[in-house]
């Protein structure tokens, strides 16, 4: 008898798919091998702000690191700023002290770990996974913005407004002042306050709730902000805490920092491979405000910065590249002044500009000092108030460092009172 034999039918597939699957796998493998090299113990040198790094700061940059006794790993200068990684940690820690020291002002010495990915993966675009704080470790900040100080900040500039107001539309009243979230303006009599009310309402209805209140002994009115302007208010001291925060970030060279809105109030800060915890707080926690002098062009800035002696009623400060200028000692205004600042690009010379609005009275003052000083000089000082910690008899001490820079000086071209453009800035 003859029996029937099955024929086994192997699982075979063209060789193009065996092809594509091994490719596909090779890819895979080669951009996920990033992860298994880790990270190097880095110092990054960035500039600081109005200075350039050249050759001849990288030669400067090599001699430091030579004259400490150590050997980096590898050196690179990139986008205006220096990686230089090293074996080991203790290494790392002191080339940045040796860094800080030498460099001085003129750089920014952070602590980082770089990717230790080699060239040949990098020159595929192949970089490691990006890790947050639960793999990598690093730095979280929680900041709460003081938005009662906003809003109190927000009464004490509709004072000033208010008053102006009233005397531009030739209404007289016997004071204007804050108190507890209220606003009282008080009038001789009942008819000049239905006067004032109403050029109130007209300049400030959408801003401002405001009602008569003539069971006192004097005539008022009184106001309080609206909840829009309340609620803009403190959006707009939440964003510009947060634009702060990320220019001050770019100081410590965070590849991919997290810096987010929590609730209405708050901002989160995560900063993943930064070891330089001391140094992170102390350029986070730095505080800043600017003054607004009128340039005395009489003396000779460059001798002052010789001799140490500036002329009677002068000043002397420097440009953040380091050129002498004389100011008045006297301050037109200062930050307290301003109420509003907000950054853009100069359409016509393409550099950062700051639109800037300042209280009552601070426009009234900067009016009154330009309708004087049309085609004299004006500059900008900017005043930044920080702590660092530094090494004295072996002990680490905490010391208030105060730093003064001209970031301009301009011709007045014409008048101007509480809204103003500050043009040419490099940042």
């Amino acid at each position: 008898m003859f029996q029937a034999q099955q024929k086994v039918i192997a699982n075979r597939y063209p060789a193009w798919k065996y092809f594509l699957l091994i490719l596909v796998t090779a890819i895979g493998l080669t951009y996920a091998m990033p992860n298994i090299f880790g990270d190097d113990p880095a110092v990054q040198i960035s500039p600081a702000k109005s200075v350039v790094f050249t050759e001849a700061t990288q030669q400067q940059v090599d001699k430091i690191i030579a004259d400490a006794g150590l050997t980096p790993k590898e050196s690179v200068f990139e986008n205006g700023a220096f990686l230089i990684r090293f074996d080991n940690t203790e290494d790392q820690l002191k080339a940045k002290s040796s860094l800080k020291e030498a460099l001085g002002r003129t750089a920014v010495v952070a602590l980082n770990l770089a990717p230790a990915t080699p060239d040949f993966l990098s020159a595929v675009g192949a970089q490691p996974m990006y890790l947050g704080l639960d793999l990598r470790g690093g730095v979280h900040f929680l900041m709460d913005v003081d938005m009662d100080a906003a809003v109190q900040k927000a009464y004490l500039r509709y004072v000033d407004e208010i008053k102006g107001t009233l005397r531009a539309n030739k209404v007289r009243y016997v004071n204007a002042d804050y108190e507890e979230e209220k606003l009282f303006v008080k009038f001789k009599d009942v008819e000049t306050m239905q006067a004032g009310l109403l050029v109130l309402n007209k300049q400030f209805g959408e801003e401002l709730k405001a009602k008569p209140n003539e069971t006192t002994a004097s005539p008022m009115v009184e106001l309080s902000l609206s909840d829009k302007t309340i609620a803009d208010t403190k959006k707009f001291a939440l964003h510009q805490n947060i634009t702060t925060l990320r220019n001050r970030i770019n100081e410590l060279g965070v590849a991919e920092p997290v810096i987010q809105q929590q609730g209405d109030r708050r901002i989160v800060v995560q900063l993943p491979g930064v070891q330089d915890t001391a140094r992170a707080k102390e350029i986070l926690g730095a505080t800043a405000t600017l003054e607004f002098r009128l340039v005395e062009e009489r003396g000779d800035a460059a001798r002052a910065a010789q001799t140490g002696f500036a002329p009677h009623g002068a000043k002397l400060y420097h440009f953040r590249d380091s050129r002498p200028i004389l100011l008045k000692r006297s301050v037109i205004v200062s930050g307290e002044n301003v109420i509003n600042a907000q950054s853009g690009i100069d359409p016509q010379q393409g550099s950062a500009m700051v639109n800037v609005t300042l209280d009552g009275a601070g426009g009234r003052k900067m009016l009154a000092t330009t309708k004087k000083n049309v085609g004299n000089r004006m500059a900008v000082v900017y005043i930044e108030n920080r702590v660092e910690t530094i090494e004295q008899n072996g002990e680490k001490v905490k010391k208030r460092i105060t730093t003064k820079d001209v970031i301009n000086a301009a011709v007045i071209r014409g008048q101007f009172g509480n809204r103003f453009q500050i043009t040419g800035l490099d940042s």
